[in-house]
């Protein structure tokens, strides 16, 4: 029963890491990356679809990315798109691709997308406590109703701390080299 208990808690505290992740990939360095456009849905023939799904998302050098979609009708609504998405990027198509310059980020954008990225470190880092919290009064209902040991519990306890720790330590790596990788110039 603990067992099952610490598993269900490690599953889930792993995919708030992963979120946290996510959201700080997704954030503009500077430099490109296709996770950039990962959120832009395409008005493909009336149905709103991932860019990733109309086309293929490549990065030509550190400071472009290149969307070359399969059907080339596709280019105009590709570059609204990624216009209408508000990052801060300005599209260019041509004959058969959509280029995407991307821009250098200012001293002041940086650190606001610096505070956001903590923004989202300290979610990740609440949804890991509130987990962990649910974890342990379950461990405590199961001990009156299953009639396992105190010590099992406490081991129980002990072992979601120390998972909650490195749950938290990973969130902390993932937000001390994002925001290294924001602040340089």
């Amino acid at each position: 029963m603990v067992k099952d208990i610490l598993k269900e808690a490690e599953v889930k505290m792993h995919k708030a890491s992963e979120v946290v992740r996510d959201e700080l990939v997704r954030i503009r360095t500077g430099k490109a990356t296709t996770a950039l456009l990962d959120g832009i849905k395409v008005d493909y023939y009336g149905t709103m679809t991932p860019l990733s799904q109309v086309g293929n998302v490549s990065v030509a050098d550190i400071h472009t990315l290149t969307v070359q979609p399969w059907d080339k009708s596709m280019l105009e609504p590709i570059t609204k798109a990624i216009q209408v998405a508000d990052l801060g990027l300005n599209p260019q198509k041509d004959a058969e691709v959509v280029r995407v310059p991307i821009p250098p980020l200012n001293e002041e954008r940086r650190r606001e997308l610096v505070k956001l990225a903590k923004k989202f470190g300290e979610d990740g880092k609440i949804a890991i406590r509130n987990i962990r919290r649910d974890a342990i009064e379950h461990l405590k209902k199961s001990e009156k109703e299953e009639h396992f040991s105190e010590d099992e519990r406490k081991r129980g306890e002990s072992e979601t701390q120390k998972l909650t720790d490195k749950c938290i330590k990973d969130i902390d790596n993932f937000l001390v080299q994002k925001e290294k990788e924001m602040m340089e110039v």
